[in-house]
């Protein structure tokens, strides 16, 4: 499930923001890191390479008393000790067993074996820093040499001082390195927000631009178009956006074009021929009573123009009736009516009554046109008559606010790749049936008078054989028509020169119209 706030809190922004500062927290830990252990390194080179030259020299000019005197020897240290540098030491001696202190302390702890060997065996001493109970120390071992008069050189004298210096004072340096680059990374993170938010910013407007773009495209406007800064990525972006929205407008502009001249051709085309079918219809109506008096052949004849000229006349209609629908010019007559005595009066205008079997409750009334229930119900009747089997069975009920009317036939049914198409118009379901007895506009022209009633249609084949036509009309009447077709109507109306046409559909066989759209 899609969360909207978890959306928000890990949208763009967001993440251009987070990347942003890990970023800049790792070029800030990197600085500090490398800060650190130059300064570190500094400080405490410093402090070693001073005490161990002060220690040296102390050592090169340390002349014993022979024999040696521990006591004597502890005031040497001590002497030792007050000249320390940087920091104060711990100085001691040690000649064979002798060990003597200038502190107090302990420190023979500290002293390494490794630190007490390299101070016998190199004349220049050697140096170590140790860490002992989480204390540094910085431990120095120097040989005290004896001079030789005969070679003018010098040799160990066996005795070594070591002197041992507390780093208190580096690592309260340290530690104020490591506080000052921390104190200054949280600043520097918090200051690299705002430069975070701007980019952020800069990079998400082009984005919302073209989102309110695309949705304003969704919604119908496709003169949409986002502005263009500068000449990066975002702003190719959003120049091809607006080359692909133009072509995309043109493009639909010529269709809408092109299909309103196909739907005012149709309406004016239609509307030109009924006058001279409405003669035709009268001629061959007369012919059609004297075909009795006529050769076969001329009989053949003539009642084959009277058949076709009434499928031209039911074609005609259909067709000026659909261009109502496609200009939005179909407008209702409503009245309350009893839905059962509506349906009755369907069947009884068409002489089905003894061919359908009515299931009609009494008592059920609700606010529709009359006229275009009746070619709702005539259509839906006819074809199940027409292309299914009887017993053909029409049912009425009310469902919640809604009026339910059921048609169906024992016929095969609907094949099922045909359902998806069966209100689409002049569709037939078998290609080859080029020929039928209707126009081929029935089914659509019902979906399209349920529709603007507020209603549904559907079509399924129910389990026991059959097709079924369900209609759902609400009993409060029509809401106001949604879903019409993007673009302006047609001009006049769609209809032709002479304004809209009449309402027709009137009762006979020409309400009664075939399912090409439904069954092969």
């Amino acid at each position: 499930m899609k969360i909207p706030g978890a959306t928000a809190a890990f949208g763009l922004r967001t993440r251009l923001v987070i990347a942003f500062l890990l970023v800049a927290a790792v070029s800030a830990v990197t600085t500090a890191t490398l800060t650190y252990r130059e300064a570190r390194s500094a400080v405490l080179v410093r402090a070693q390479d001073t005490a161990v030259a002060s220690f040296r020299e102390e050592a090169e000019r340390f002349v014993p008393s022979l024999p040696l005197d521990p006591e004597a020897l502890r005031w040497d240290l001590y002497d030792i000790a007050e000249r320390a540098k940087p920091h104060p030491w711990i100085v001691f001696a040690e000649y064979g067993s002798l060990r003597v202190s200038s502190g107090d302390r302990p420190v023979s702890g500290v002293l390494t074996a490794e630190l007490r060997r390299a101070a016998l065996t190199s004349p220049h001493g050697s140096f170590e820093r140790v860490v002992k109970d989480g204390n540094a120390y910085l431990t120095i071992g120097m040989p005290v040499m004896t001079r030789v008069i005969a070679g003018g050189g010098a040799m160990p004298s066996g005795l070594v001082l070591f002197a041992v210096m507390p780093m208190t004072n580096e690592e309260v340096d340290i530690d104020a390195l490591v506080t000052a680059a921390r104190d200054g990374a949280l600043p520097g993170l918090a200051v690299s927000l705002v430069p975070a938010l701007l980019a952020a910013r800069s990079v998400l407007r082009p984005v919302r631009e073209l989102r309110r773009a695309a949705h304003s495209m969704g919604g119908g406007r496709l003169d949409t178009r986002i502005p263009v800064h500068g000449r990066d990525e975002l702003a190719d972006l959003a120049r091809t956006f607006n080359e692909s929205a133009a072509r995309l407008e043109r493009t639909v502009r010529e269709l809408r074009d092109a299909e309103a001249r196909a739907r005012r051709f149709a309406a004016d085309v239609s509307h030109e021929l009924r006058t001279p079918l409405a003669g035709m219809v009268a001629v061959t109506g007369v012919v059609d009573e004297d075909a009795a008096a006529l050769a076969p052949d001329t009989a053949r004849a003539v009642r084959l123009i009277s058949t076709e000229t009434g499928k031209l006349v039911v074609l005609v209609e259909d067709l000026m009736e659909i261009s109502r629908f496609d200009a939005r010019a179909a407008e209702l007559t409503t009245d309350e009516v009893d839905a059962a005595e509506a349906v009755r009066g369907t069947l009884s205008g068409r002489q089905w009554l003894g061919s359908v079997r009515a299931e009609l409750p009494d008592g059920i009334r609700i606010r529709l046109d009359p006229r275009r229930f009746d070619v709702i119900m005539a259509n839906l009747v006819g074809n199940a008559l027409h292309h299914g089997a009887e017993p053909v069975t029409v049912r009425l009920s009310a469902r919640g606010d809604a009026l339910i009317a059921e048609v169906r036939d024992s016929g095969p049914g609907i094949p099922p790749e045909a359902l998806p198409h069966v209100f689409d118009r002049f569709y037939k379901a078998d290609a080859a049936r080029s020929r039928s007895s209707g126009s081929g506009l029935g089914l659509a022209i019902t979906q399209e008078n349920i529709q603007l009633h507020g209603g549904t249609i559907r079509a399924e084949n129910p389990p026991g054989g059959g097709a079924l036509f369900t209609v759902e009309l609400p009993f409060d009447g029509p809401a106001s028509r949604s879903g019409a077709p993007d673009g302006p109507p047609p001009a006049h109306g769609g209809t032709g020169p002479d304004g809209p046409p009449p309402a027709h559909r009137g009762e006979g066989p020409a309400d009664t119209h075939d399912r090409t759209e439904a069954t092969a």
